[in-house]
Formats: C-alpha cells, structure tokens, sequence
C-alpha cells in the first residue's frame, strides 16, 4: 500500500510540475553530437547483453527517451506508447531506448509485466541523464532525442507530455528520412 501511495505521488508530482526550464539550459542542442553512454540495462528480447553503449546504435537512428520511474502512470503510458509503434520505427531504421535511474531488475519486471520491447537502461546517479540535462534528482526528467546514424542529435523534446509522445517522435522521424 504505502508503494502504491509513493507511487501516485510521485505521478502526480511528475505529470503537474512539467518545469522545462531546468533541463532546457543543460540539454544537447540540434547540431551537437549526442553524449556518449555506456549503462546496464534490459531487453527482454536480447537477454544476453547486459550493457549498452552509444556505439551500439551507429548507422541507425536512435531514439533515447529519459523517464522518471517505471510502473507509474505516465511512464507506463510513454513507455507502452513506444513499444506499440516499435515495428514502424524499425522499418525506419530506429532504435528505441528509455533511460530512469530505476535499476535492471525494475527493468525486467516492467518490461515483462508491461511488454516493453525494446531496451530500458539505468542510470541510477543520473550521470548520463545529466549530460543530456534531463536529471533531476533522484529522477530523470521527461525528455527526448532522436539522434541521427552519424550519431548527432537531430531533434529534441523537452519536459514532454507522455500522451502521443511516441507518435509524435514517428512524425518526426518519418521527416527526416
């Protein structure tokens, strides 16, 4: 029970209070060349990697998405919303990856109790969010990046709304192709 109430609150907290100003002074723009990353992580459909790097995704697109907590409302809804558009972006040669702070067992429960199929990766003290100024601790802030092949941040969300998130990154991409 008290989980449950942790868990509202903190949904609640993180779906009114969409502040875009603390991450827009730090986050990457258009142009830059997207942080590198090396983090653990889960992919329930490639169960034998454990870490991931940035290197992993050259010569396809990559959206890495940055969410605060697994299991609540408006991550479920973002985080569901990618995996029911994940063959549409394969056709457009991408790769999906949220990152929270959440650690890899987290990962899989979510990824199996809320068929996830694509990676989720942790970033527990938050270094990599905050190199694409999406942390603010002890959480990752809702952001997005759609990074080229070349490995160059092609388009930003900051501070999004989960509802249609992922259609709307699709949109984009499909522009940029």
């Amino acid at each position: 029970m008290r989980n449950l109430v942790i868990n509202l609150f903190i949904s609640f907290f993180l779906l009114i209070n969409c502040n875009s100003v603390l991450a827009f002074d730090f986050a990457p723009e258009v142009g830059d060349l997207a942080p590198n990353f090396q983090l653990e992580g889960f992919n329930k459909n490639i169960k034998t990697k454990t870490v991931w790097r940035l290197s992993d995704f050259e010569g396809k697109w990559l959206v890495i998405y940055f969410y605060p907590k697994d299991f609540t409302a408006g991550c479920t809804l973002e985080a569901k919303g990618f995996s029911e558009l994940k063959k549409q972006f394969s056709k457009y040669n991408a790769e999906i990856i949220g990152i929270s702070a959440d650690n890899q067992d987290s990962h899989e429960s979510f990824c199996s109790e809320k068929s996830i199929n694509y990676t989720l990766l942790s970033d527990p003290e938050g270094i990599i969010s905050d190199k694409y100024g999406s942390w603010i601790p002890p959480f990752s802030d809702r952001n997005t990046f759609l990074i080229s092949p070349n490995g160059k941040i092609s388009y930003r969300w900051i501070s999004v709304l989960p509802l249609n998130h992922a259609k709307e990154v699709l949109n984009v991409l499909k522009k940029k192709i």
